[in-house]
């Protein structure tokens, strides 16, 4: 009884610190301003089938995306066992679903090679990362805590998976030996291959089992609490990013309400437009004036780089990058997050997501090309954050590069971005 205790305080305390935790997490991105993400849900359940569930854009890069397959499948899968073993757990029994007979076989066995899988494609992904160092994965914006964390990801699943097949191994030892309430049951092709290297001591093999058994329940556990301090939060929050992306053709820019509105009452003299905020602002100078939408896409990026791989700023040396762009405005919205949880309300911390986290050489580099948000695999748009910086850095403090103001006189005088009169916008057509 005072195991299952033990093991009932441990999944219930677990659960509320997690709680605890998505609600911050939560609070966090309805800082964001409202943006309609409800329409054509039927494409929208399409989209996430395919995008998150389906790793449809991971397959861009093959050989990665196989790997990561066999992560997530056994991620997913492997877990169903986490009900038996919750259950075992809270009723001190052993292998509940034995008497499922076959069927528990083949899940079991098929647990186990999953685990193998999962095993096999962690380490390759240390060594594309510590050995190899693919460039992506060494960006300058990834060292210190983010390698670290993706590093200390890959090591913990490690040892969950060898502690599963550890486990399977000495529970199936303890049933050739007709150990206590070992009962034959299970099918076991990866872990029984285990068995010549394991001691011949029921006693010892009893402790292993159970030791392993408690590892890897309490090694979930805390894996599911330090999914909010870490990038892999995407495992959670990939399928209501991908539910709610943005359904318009890439190259469509969002329109501003209230220059809407300006424009139409020019027009039209008989509209009244609605009356505008007074705290409201031009693009966004921190992360409370962007979406909400932007907001969860910051705590969905997985830091793959795939974005700023395929940028072609990036690529000819100047210093945007996208994956940078979404660290920056996760980490702003944390320390904001964290302002107002102490304080009450936000306390102006003279700090900024533009200028602070990210610096104007980065806006404007930008070619506003949506390779970033072609490539990634969860449908992020760090061109939407972009812009509306852009934006406020133009439309409320005047300052852009000598380059863009020259454009925005040309268009003013020349109803062009090029510097000659109307009258010869169209001579080039008498060229010979």
């Amino acid at each position: 009884m005072i195991g299952q205790l033990i093991f009932a305080v441990c999944c219930v305390g677990a659960l509320l610190l997690f709680s605890k935790n998505a609600r911050q997490i939560y609070s966090n991105i309805k800082l964001g301003r409202s943006v309609d993400r409800s329409d054509n849900p039927s494409k929208r359940w399409k989209t996430m089938l395919l995008v998150a569930f389906g790793q449809k854009k991971m397959f861009k890069r093959v050989v990665p995306a196989l790997l990561h397959l066999f992560v997530y499948l056994g991620f997913v899968i492997i877990n169903i066992e986490m009900l038996e073993i919750i259950i075992d757990g809270l009723l001190g029994t052993h292998r509940i679903f034995s008497f499922l007979g076959g069927f528990y076989n083949f899940l079991i066995g098929s647990f186990e090679w999953l685990a193998l899988g999962v095993l096999i494609s962690c380490l390759v992904f240390l060594i594309r990362r510590n050995i190899v160092k693919v460039p992506r994965l060494n960006s300058k914006e990834l060292q210190q805590w983010p390698k670290t964390d993706a590093n200390i990801i890959l090591v913990i699943e490690i040892l969950l998976m060898s502690a599963f097949l550890l486990m399977n191994a000495s529970d199936l030892k303890l049933q050739l030996y007709g150990f206590e309430h070992f009962k034959s049951a299970g099918s076991f092709p990866v872990s029984q291959h285990l068995l010549p290297y394991l001691s011949t001591s029921t006693e010892t093999l009893y402790l292993i089992e159970r030791f392993c058994w408690w590892f890897h329940i309490l090694g979930v556990l805390a894996f599911l609490n330090y999914l909010p301090y870490s990038k892999h939060l995407h495992i959670v929050l990939a399928f209501p990013n991908t539910y709610f992306s943005n359904l318009a053709p890439k190259g469509k820019l969002s329109n501003m309400a209230a220059v809407t509105n300006e424009v139409k009452a020019m027009l039209d003299p008989s509209f009244t437009p609605p009356a505008a905020d007074a705290n409201a602002r031009f693009g966004a100078k921190d992360v409370q004036d962007l979406t909400w939408k932007s907001l969860l896409d910051a705590y969905t990026c997985t830091e793959c780089g795939r974005c700023t791989s395929a940028c072609p700023a990036n690529m000819t040396g100047k210093l945007l990058s996208p994956r940078k762009i979404m660290m920056d405005t996760r980490d702003r919205l944390t320390e904001v997050g964290n302002n107002i949880k102490i304080n009450g309300s936000f306390q102006e911390d003279g700090k900024s997501l533009i200028d602070t986290y990210i610096s104007r050489e980065e806006l404007w580099a930008c070619t506003s090309c949506n390779a970033c948000v072609e490539q990634c695999p969860v449908n992020i748009n760090p061109l939407d954050i972009i812009v509306e910086l852009r934006r406020y850095a133009v439309m409320e403090e005047s300052q852009a590069p000598a380059s863009i103001n020259n454009m925005f006189g040309n268009i003013e005088n020349n109803g062009a971005p090029w510097k000659y009169a109307q009258m010869d916008r169209a001579n080039w057509t008498q060229q010979q």
